[in-house]
């Protein structure tokens, strides 16, 4: 794959330069990665029968979601999950869109933050220059419409960026303000991906920043902070 984006760069007359974010989407991670999973080959459990009775879905779907999950959070009218990752989301990323067939369906990669350090490793051995990288997915968000990217996964920009301890322009110290760089960053590069027009990466480029081997994992609430679980 890191040919593939330096490839489709330089079609777009496009250097990579130090400093780059690159935001890939996770569907592509994934079917580079082979994490998918064909319907015909699932056999679905009763619990997936059931669920899937009172869902209106393929139970064969259900039971992939069930596969990809610590537990369910709630199943009535959508299917939410904690994934494996400990990711809250709807159907453990389990996706049927933007993949040829009726048969197929895309799993999130097995770790995310791991797949974007190797992405960054080998972007940074070709290109020679300091590259770091997002891999983002679509969610929704509690007490909010709409959907938004999030960063799943996360290599050489800062996850989280703790201002506590700083002060604001008045000069009060702020106590609480932690900014969700990578998702801000994963939500930007959101906008021009659009979903059918077949832009899965985009190069984000000017926003100063301390390169780190920061994990996007790490912005996952932990459960003992966690008010609403």
């Amino acid at each position: 794959m890191p040919q593939l984006l330096i490839a489709a760069a330089r079609r777009g007359k496009i250097a990579f330069e130090h400093g780059d974010i690159l935001v890939v989407a996770q569907k592509i991670v994934s079917k580079s990665e082979s994490s998918a999973a064909r319907l015909l080959k699932i056999k679905p459990s009763p619990k997936a029968r059931t669920l899937a009775k009172s869902l209106n879905k393929d139970p064969r779907l259900i039971e992939i979601i069930l596969r990809e999950s610590r537990r369910i959070v709630r199943s009535d009218h959508v299917l939410i999950v904690e994934t494996r990752h400990g990711l809250i989301c709807a159907n453990a990323g389990v996706d049927q869109s933007n993949v040829p067939g009726n048969d197929v369906v895309t799993l999130l990669p097995r770790n995310p933050d791991r797949s974007a350090r190797h992405l960054a490793a080998a972007l940074n051995k070709l290109t020679r220059k300091r590259v770091a990288v997002i891999i983002s997915d679509t969610f929704g968000r509690p007490w909010r419409l709409g959907l938004m990217n999030v960063a799943i996964g996360a290599s050489g920009v800062p996850a989280l960026l703790d201002l506590r301890g700083t002060r604001d322009r008045d000069g009060k110290p702020l106590h609480a303000t932690i900014l969700a760089v990578a998702d801000e960053l994963a939500a930007a590069a959101g906008l021009v991906m659009g979903k059918a027009d077949g832009t899965p990466a985009v190069i984000i480029r000017g926003y100063q920043f301390q390169p780190t081997q920061d994990f996007a994992a790490r912005i996952i609430r932990p459960a003992g902070e966690d008010l609403f679980r």
